[in-house]
């Protein structure tokens, strides 16, 4: 399908423009999901360029305002992060006054995380560019399509 987005859209085995094939790459799966990655993550970049968040930094977010008082040990595991990239985005988006740290109550170990008002207003943005970049995204496919690419996405994943 065409779009404006200056994806690696391929046509087949041949390469935009020049005439040159792919050769065995055609029949790699990882390649055509790595292809399907970039195209997905320059959409969501440029979606959310003015927000400046990342996939990441939205992820939480949204997880966070779904349940405050969430564990960050527990925010990294849902979002398959290693603990030190999980503090990283986490020490970010409080410095951006998005959220706040508290000992939780149920286990002084852990760390409770909440949105301030400043990171329930950048979720809420945050929510209108999804919607728009999850429009993008499924108008490629049908329904059906949709819970079957789920589907086998999740295999991969899970």
């Amino acid at each position: 399908m065409d779009d404006n987005s200056g994806g690696d859209d391929t046509q087949g085995n041949e390469a935009q423009g020049n005439g040159v094939e792919l050769g065995a790459l055609h029949g790699i799966l990882g390649f055509h999901i790595r292809l399907a990655h970039g195209a997905v993550y320059r959409h969501f970049t440029e979606t959310f360029a003015d927000l400046e968040l990342t996939q990441k930094q939205v992820s939480m977010l949204w997880l966070v305002g779904d349940h405050p008082g969430i564990a960050q040990i527990d925010v990294g595991n849902l979002l398959r992060m290693d603990r030190a990239t999980t503090m990283t985005i986490v020490n970010r988006l409080q410095d951006r006054d998005y959220l706040r740290r508290e000992r939780s109550s149920s286990d002084g170990r852990k760390q409770a995380l909440y949105l301030t008002a400043g990171g329930e207003a950048a979720l809420e943005q945050a929510k209108l560019c999804i919607d728009a970049h999850e429009a993008w995204l499924k108008s490629r496919f049908t329904e059906q399509e949709i819970e079957k690419l789920v589907e086998m996405l999740a295999r991969i994943h899970d």
